[in-house]
């Protein structure tokens, strides 16, 4: 867990450089949205990571945080995120706040974020880092996921940063006409297809985009950390 010193200390001009050389890196691998690099580019992953990781915040690979969860890599995040096709004005809810890195990026591509979170301990963690760089626009919740945040429905794109089973009905309910939700649909323990579920005229249609694999969504909220 990063120290208020540590988080208090900020990205370091290496950082810079190496969010530069992964955007040059997502390029190469095709990723074109602009927006969506920008805001790659503006956001110190390593500040969203405990400490003894920042030299590898960059790396393409899952990173251990607190509560016993990873961190999904950059590129996984980004996948995600190209898949929800988020535009300026679009309120986005994301069902999994983990490190709160992503959290950060869509903060920068969206009107408003709200995210979710099982584990109180990252919820205050998170909370903590975003202040650091002024995402003003982002709401956490302590809550179970499978749930999302009906308060704050409806959602213009829901983004599930776990692998479901099946999908979460009470997530398609809270979208907006005209909205979607790309989550990993798939058995725990193997590749997922990512899937974008869409809303219109009171139907869903699902599409597969490919294949990811990301740890499963754990439904319930935690109560001891």
């Amino acid at each position: 867990m990063a120290t208020e010193a540590q988080i208090e200390a900020g990205p370091s001009h290496n950082s810079h450089v190496a969010r530069a050389e992964l955007v040059m890196r997502l390029r190469g691998q095709g990723y074109s949205d602009v927006r969506l690099l920008a805001a790659i580019e503006q956001v110190p992953r390593d500040l969203f990571l405990p400490r003894r990781f920042a030299s590898i915040a960059y790396a393409d690979r899952l990173i251990p945080i607190a509560c016993g969860q990873t961190a999904s890599s950059v590129q996984e995040a980004a996948q995600l995120a190209v898949a929800a096709r988020i535009q300026p004005d679009h309120r986005v809810l994301e069902v999994g706040t983990g490190s709160g890195y992503l959290t950060a990026v869509l903060s920068r591509i969206a009107s408003n974020v709200y995210s979710v979170e099982r584990y109180r301990r990252l919820v205050d963690q998170a909370t903590e880092r975003l202040l650091q760089i002024d995402a003003q626009n982002v709401i956490l919740a302590h809550a179970d996921g499978f749930l999302g945040l009906s308060e704050y429905a409806p959602f213009d794109r829901i983004i599930v940063g776990g692998s479901c089973e099946a999908v979460p009905e009470h997530l398609v309910d809270q979208l907006a006409e005209g909205g979607s939700l790309v989550l990993p649909l798939g058995p725990i323990g193997r590749s997922q297809q990512l899937t974008r579920v869409s809303r219109k005229d009171g139907a869903t249609t699902r599409e597969q985009l490919g294949e990811i694999r990301i740890a499963p969504l754990v439904k319930g909220r935690s109560r001891q950390i």
